[in-house]
């Protein structure tokens, strides 16, 4: 009987649930949400490949431990240092998305050492600002004027603004159009709103490297989507073949779109009430899955 009793008492000592104090449990929650997002996160991006490629890599050095192949361990042991370091930099464009998504989502903003207002209230675009960018886009369209415009948001892009010319100028159509007009030392590149001022024109912005975006869509296109991969931006493109109008916003580039749409856009990103006119946001959707 002792030795009945002295066996069940070392395995309950095996299996006892350990103490557990309020510690352990903010522990769990805060590694919880982590790995929610980092999932997320890798659902998003090319790191999903990346992850798929690590885990054939885990699986084959696994086979490796087990059946003792110690050429093949050295050679991971000595190369996985140098490998990490690689897929930092391959992979620097998605991990900084990352950190900027972070860093917006307002996590931090209660705090008054990470508090933007100040540029909060900067980033509010004004309703006659957006009837004429609105108006100046749909008259470029109709006569086929390739354009870009950014709409800067919480995101400075100072370093996009310094690739073009200065203008610091009103909002109005009928300068937006000039701007764009053919032939003019203006036209070509992209041009810059910050909140109720053209900031420049001409500036230079990123080429997405997004191997899903369609085939027949032009570099204005491409850039606009770059630009939303780095930035919380709102990008308007007017095609110069067809004389369409698509937004780039969030990584996701939406075409034919409606006067509305761009006004409920930056509605939307304003806590502004959108028009309930028209809801849906775009007629035809670009198929940009290849970064997700």
């Amino acid at each position: 009987m002792s030795i009945i009793r002295s066996y069940i008492q070392r395995y309950s000592d095996v299996i006892s649930i350990p103490k557990i104090v309020w510690t352990d449990i903010l522990e769990i929650i805060i590694i919880s949400i982590l790995l929610y997002e980092i999932l997320l996160w890798v659902r998003k991006t090319r790191a999903l490949a990346l992850f798929k490629g690590l885990s054939v890599l885990l699986l084959f050095t696994l086979f490796a431990v087990v059946f003792h192949m110690n050429t093949i361990l050295w050679i991971v042991s000595k190369t996985i240092s140098v490998g990490i370091i690689a897929v930092i930099i391959l992979f620097q464009p998605e991990l900084r998305r990352g950190l900027e998504q972070l860093g917006r989502n307002g996590l931090f903003s209660s705090i008054s050492f990470f508090d933007d207002s100040g540029k909060a209230k900067e980033t509010v675009y004004t309703d006659q600002a957006i009837t004429e960018i609105i108006r100046a886009t749909y008259e470029m369209a109709k006569a086929k004027t390739g354009a870009l415009i950014v709409l800067e948001q919480q995101v400075p892009l100072g370093e996009y603004e310094y690739t073009g010319i200065t203008l610091d100028a009103e909002i109005s159509s009928e300068l937006l159009i000039n701007i764009f007009e053919k032939n003019t030392p203006l036209h070509d590149g992209a041009v810059l709103i910050r909140p109720n001022r053209i900031v420049a024109a001409t500036c230079y912005l990123p080429i997405s490297n997004n191997m899903g975006i369609a085939k027949e869509l032009g570099t204005r296109h491409r850039a606009a989507i770059g630009l939303s991969e780095v930035s919380d931006s709102v990008t308007i493109i007017v095609s110069e073949e067809t004389g369409k109008v698509s937004l780039a916003v969030d990584n996701e580039l939406y075409r034919n779109i409606e006067a509305v749409t761009i006004r409920n856009c930056i509605l939307e990103r304003q806590k502004k009430p959108i028009y309930k006119k028209n809801l849906k946001w775009w007629k035809t959707k670009n198929e940009n899955k290849g970064n997700q």
